[in-house]
């Protein structure tokens, strides 16, 4: 058994990566390491993996059920509200070999360690002389610098991903404290952001956006601006907040708040929506969409703008799904793993209150910025 799952077997200096890691609930449902079923059936091979150590994650995010400073023991701790089965290495890869036809991304997700590079490396090694899957490093930048960086890309990775999660910078250091050997660094992570830009090209790097943590809208849209231009995809997730994390009493955003944002980016990256379409508030809030009403309609009925948002399988398609990224079991989806249904879509419009949200306005002036490969998440 390669699952630890008693009390007597939980992992210590042994059970630590790079022979160990773990995965999410779903890809432990997908490869057969946990029996179950999802709630709604839907082709799923996007399979996730998390750096382990004893000692933990070295950062300690406000919001993160991995924080340093969380209660209890690590290896007892939930990571986006879900448990994480601990895993042999190698079985791993010995499965998804097995199953490959259906695995659309892989993704390592790595935690501010000491040896957090060096493993992935060769995790990394491992996976790409078994499988051809495309591979995405969620990277930790305290880690990492230029050199690093191209190594990750030597390993067998194509494509980088940063949890910037805050989209300004006092929000960044007022969420995320000190690691003990310095601090998390907003300069740092912008550093690793452009300079894996450098080396991975266009539409190979993503940054992480969280919803909620205390910005504003216009303060989402100019992020999501600014990695637009720089022809760097902007990954959407909902705050949702982990029991005993020191932002476990902050409410998530309202679902109408977090639907708009959705369409309002989907528009601005996909739909070639200028940034003088979107007004808001005194208080940065989106107030108005100024579009094509069809236009508007169409996004809404085709349902790309809901789902997930993550990295591309090879032709482009849905690649890392992620299901429960951004809601928990039992709650109605913030984002789908699925293409929504037509009922669903039916909920999206209730949520969106579409009639006092857009207003009749000119087409796009100018063509989406994303051409070749697909945007993640749309076919």
């Amino acid at each position: 058994m390669t699952v630890l799952q008693s009390e007597s077997a939980l992992p210590g200096a042994g059970h630590s990566s790079p022979d160990w890691v773990r995965i999410s609930y779903a890809s432990a449902l997908a490869l057969r390491f946990r029996s179950g079923r999802f709630t709604r059936e839907f082709d799923f091979g996007g399979i996730n993996l998390l750096l382990n150590y004893a000692q933990g994650c070295q950062s300690d995010c406000g919001y993160c059920g991995l924080a340093r400073s969380r209660q209890g023991r690590y290896e007892d701790k939930s990571f986006i509200r879900v448990e994480w089965p601990l895993v042999e290495t190698n079985e791993l890869v010995e499965r998804m070999s097995r199953c490959e036809s259906r695995l659309t991304r892989l993704c390592i997700s790595m935690v501010t360690h000491g040896h957090a590079y060096r493993d992935t490396v060769d995790i990394a090694r491992r996976i790409r002389r078994r499988i051809d899957t495309p591979l995405s490093i969620l990277v930790a930048p305290p880690t990492l610098n230029q050199e690093r960086l191209l190594e990750l890309k030597s390993s067998g990775a194509d494509m980088i991903g940063i949890g910037l999660d805050a989209v300004t910078e006092e929000l960044f250091r007022s969420t995320r404290s000190d690691v003990p050997r310095g601090g998390l660094d907003w300069e740092n992570y912008w550093d690793i952001v452009h300079g894996a830009r450098d080396i991975y090209g266009p539409w190979r790097v993503n940054c992480h956006t969280l919803v909620g943590l205390g910005e504003n809208d216009r303060e989402l849209m100019e992020t999501f601006g600014s990695l637009l231009e720089r022809q760097i995809f902007s990954y959407l997730f909902c705050f949702n907040p982990e029991p005993d994390s020191r932002m476990s009493e902050l409410p998530k955003s309202s679902v109408r708040r977090w639907r708009r944002i959705q369409l309002a980016k989907f528009l601005l990256e996909e739909s070639g929506l200028e940034p003088a379409a979107f007004s808001f508030d005194e208080r940065g809030f989106l107030e108005r969409i100024s579009a094509p009403i069809d236009l508007v309609n169409r996004v809404v009925s085709e349902g790309f703008a809901f789902m997930t948002n993550g990295c591309p399988g090879v032709g482009g398609e849905p690649g890392c799904t992620r299901p429960m990224g951004s809601w928990s079991p039992g709650d109605e989806p913030r984002d789908y793993p699925w293409l929504p249904t037509g009922e669903d879509e039916m909920e999206i419009r209730a949520q969106l209150g579409l009639e006092e949200f857009v207003t009749p306005g000119p087409p796009p002036s100018r063509p989406s910025e994303r051409c070749a490969p697909p945007a993640a998440g749309r076919p």
